[in-house]
């Protein structure tokens, strides 16, 4: 963590354990309970996007930075993965979002970014945009957490079934449909699954029955990692559950500089 990070937080800290003795009882429990509670507001979030068009990259950004910005966010757009190379940029940082699918990421960019997550800085994405990004290199593949492999049938109707409903980021919500791509991954099976999907085997019948991760959360090194396979393209967000989701993601993830890592050690899911 950034000597600054750190000093706003002890700050921060300082300031709210000074305030503690003027509190009743329950008011206290409730601003400690408050606190847990992940926001985004004064985060400083690199969004950066480019890569294949088919994932609307573009659109992406007029999706989801006016609702960073609504979250009280500072937000630094970029369609470079130079900014990754900016190392003072990249310590001061809370949370990187990436939506560049494919494409090529060169050795000192990798390491820029590896370095920054290692480190304490939030990673989030969706879909092809971390999930299929940069395929000859496996650390980056190391540190999402896996990597799409396929989508049989294309577009189709499939189900999401919510296989962690006491984590913040699932809670509360039930099993959905979607219309879109269905991704079949290969995944770290050291990472807490979330929501899971079934393939029905129609368009390739020898993975009938497979149970394939849609959404997870990891850490690599001190970083937050959080990936959902959903958001082929915006239109998906549509669904209220998707959107929820990954949204509730992106504020877990920014969290990393400011809380100890969670006690997990969940490498199996059913």
């Amino acid at each position: 963590m950034k000597s600054s990070s750190r000093r706003q937080f002890v700050k921060t800290t300082a300031a709210a354990g000074a305030g503690t003795v003027l509190l009743p009882g329950n008011l206290m429990a409730a601003k400690r309970k408050e606190a847990l509670v992940p926001s985004l507001k004064g985060k400083k979030v690199l969004f950066v996007w480019g890569g294949w068009k088919g994932h609307e990259p573009g659109p992406s950004v007029d999706t989801f930075v006016p609702w960073l910005k609504s979250e009280g966010a500072e937000v630094e757009v970029s369609d470079t993965l130079d900014s990754y190379l900016d190392e003072d940029l990249m310590g001061s940082l809370d949370l990187v979002i990436q939506i560049w699918t494919m494409g090529k990421i060169t050795g000192d960019q990798e390491k820029g970014l590896v370095n920054a997550i290692e480190g304490g800085v939030g990673l989030a994405g969706w879909h092809g945009g971390i999930g299929d990004a940069f395929r000859n290199n496996v650390k980056f593949q190391f540190m999402v957490g896996g990597q799409w492999v396929a989508h049989p049938g294309g577009i189709i109707d499939y189900r999401v079934n919510i296989s962690d409903s006491k984590d913040p980021v699932t809670k509360g919500l039930d099993d959905f449909n979607m219309h879109s791509e269905q991704y079949y991954m290969h995944v770290d099976p050291n990472v807490k699954v979330l929501a899971t999907t079934t393939f029905s085997g129609e368009h390739a019948a020898w993975i009938e029955g497979s149970i394939i991760p849609v959404v997870w959360k990891k850490y690599f090194g001190d970083g937050r990692v959080f990936y959902s396979s959903l958001g082929h393209v915006m239109k998906d967000y549509e669904v209220p559950e998707a959107f929820e989701i990954q949204k509730r993601g992106i504020r877990w993830a920014s969290e990393s500089k400011y809380h100890p890592k969670e006690e997990w050690l969940k490498p199996v899911y059913k």
